[in-house]
This record gives C-alpha cells, structure tokens and sequence, in this order.
C-alpha cells in the first residue's frame, strides 16, 4: 500500500499573476464603499428605503469584491506547522458571516417596507432617481475593472457579474424615482425595495447554503462525484475507485483523497498513474489530491470502503 501527497495548484484556481488585479478590486471597493455612505445617507435624509435597500445591497458588494481580495491575499500566504494549509479556509467563513449578517439587515428592511405599504411617506422622487442614476455609473465602472480579466478566474467573473446585476438593480431604482416625481405614488419606493430584498435573498440564500456546506467539508456545488470517479477510472491501469472525499481548502479550490485500486503488474508505475490522475483532476477543478494506492487482492480497511 502506497500513500501520495500531491498538493500542486491547478492553474484554474489560481488568480491570475497580474499586477492591475489588486488595484482593481482596490479601486472597486474605495468607489463602492464612498457610494454606500452616499446612498445611506441621502436614504436616511429622504427616508427612501428602496435607497437604503440599495445601499445595503452595494454593502454586500464591498463584503464580497473585500473576500475576493483576501482570497488572492491568502493564496500566497505560505502554510505553517500550525494551519498546514495556510489561510485560505478564512474566505469561506468570512463568506458564512457575510450571509448571516446580510440576511439579518434585508430582514429588517423587509419589515419597514410592508408597514411602509400602510402609511406611504412623502418621498423628493428626483433626488432618489439622481442617487440611483450615480449607483449605476459606479456599478458599471466597477464592472469595467474586471472586464477583461473575468474569463481568467472565478473571483473576478463573480465580482464582474455582480456589479453587473447590481447596475440593473440600481436601474429599477431611478425608474421608481421618476414613477414618483411624475405621479407622488409614493408607495412605489416601499414595493422597489421589497423587489431589491428579494433579489438580495435570492442570492444571498445561495451564499448561505453554499458557505454552510463548504465550512461542514461538504462536497463543493459543482462538484460531481460520478463524473470524478468515472474520470479517474479512465486512468491507465486504473481497475476500481472507492473511498473518495473532495471538499474545499478555500472559495476556490477544492482537494481530494481516494483509494486507487491497481493490478499486481501497474504497482510499480503508481508514479505515472499518479501523474496522470492528478492531470485529469486538474480539469474538473481539484487541484490538491491524496491518492491511496491498493492491489485488487487485497482487501480494503476503511469502513466506509
């Protein structure tokens, strides 16, 4: 029996080696956050909750472009005797605490807005339209950042798309200002916020779900155990797979450890086995993997084998 520690990294789950990546995700975040505090405020003054909805969701924004930062932060920390796999598992809790925190706030502005819908509050509609109008240029400056970066890594795709999302989401909010500076029917700013809330919870519910089984070692989303077996049965002098756990190290990348069952006369070539598996996996996103080589004649110790 032969164990194989493999902890390469896959070059799908590194961030791309480029200088302008941290200053973008820099820039995004200084931009993002002085828009929240503009937004907050002027929502507060106005008393618009479809504003503060929004503000709270460009906070989540910040959360999430800040979590990708440190991802790439992490990712060059080296590990220690203590944390031997560095520091990288940090981004999934920040990730739980994230959700957790931000379904707390939208549900609390959830309540506000349905007693709003009882007793609509005079709102300067103009001003809510000019506030939204500046949320969309710095969603989409921000989007612009990772433009040409965002087929290169998920973190940036992520934050990409999410700035995209949240452009049309500041959208619906500049049309709920014009609706009630042309019409005063100011209980549209209370149903635009329940919308925004929705489409928070809708995201932030898979957040929440996805954190939860990344932080319990759970097998990651994308994921597929079948199609991991089957991939590394395709391996040269590969005769059977069992006892095989993947989870994720971090956001981002995810390891796995199996039991790879071998005739008598391929024992010697584990090394080439190993290096071919590892290849395989690399495609279907693991990049650290553990491989426990058995002979079919003998029989395996593990229960759960």
């Amino acid at each position: 029996m032969a164990l194989d520690h493999d902890h390469s990294h896959h070059h799908h789950n590194h961030a791309p080696k480029l200088d302008h990546i941290n200053t973008a995700f820099i820039v995004g975040i200084l931009l993002n956050s002085a828009f929240v505090v503009v937004e907050a405020v002027v929502g507060w003054a106005q008393g618009s909750l479809s504003l503060l909805t929004d503000a709270g969701h460009n906070l989540s924004d910040v959360a999430s472009l800040a979590l990708a930062l440190l991802a790439f932060k992490l990712a060059k920390k080296s590990s220690t005797s203590r944390y031997t796999y560095g520091y990288k598992r940090s981004t999934i809790i920040v990730s739980l605490i994230n959700a957790v925190i931000l379904l707390a706030a939208v549900a609390i502005i959830a309540y506000e807005a349905a007693m709003r819908l009882l007793h609509p509050h005079p709102l300067e509609g103009i001003t809510i339209a000019w506030v939204a109008l500046a949320g969309i240029g710095v969603n989409a400056v921000t989007a612009f950042l990772f433009v040409k970066d965002k087929d290169k890594d998920l973190n940036i795709k992520g934050a990409y798309l999410h700035m995209a999302v949240d452009a049309l989401v500041s959208l619906g909010v500049v049309i709920s200002g014009v609706v009630i500076y042309f019409t005063h029917l100011y209980i549209i700013d209370s149903i635009v916020s329940l919308v925004i809330v929705v489409v928070i919870i809708a995201g932030t519910w898979r957040l929440l779900k996805h954190s939860v089984i990344l932080e319990m070692d759970g097998v990651p989303a994308e994921m597929d155990l079948e199609k991991i077996k089957a991939e590394l049965l395709k391996g040269k002098g590969v005769v059977d797979v069992h006892h095989i756990h993947v989870w994720a190290l971090s956001t981002t990348e995810n390891a796995l450890t199996a039991h790879i069952v071998v005739d008598k006369e391929n024992i010697v070539h584990f090394n080439t086995i190993k290096k071919d598996l590892r290849h395989r996996l690399e495609h279907l996103e693991i990049s650290h993997c553990t491989f426990e080589a058995e002979l079919v004649t003998e029989k395996c110790e593990q229960v759960e084998c």
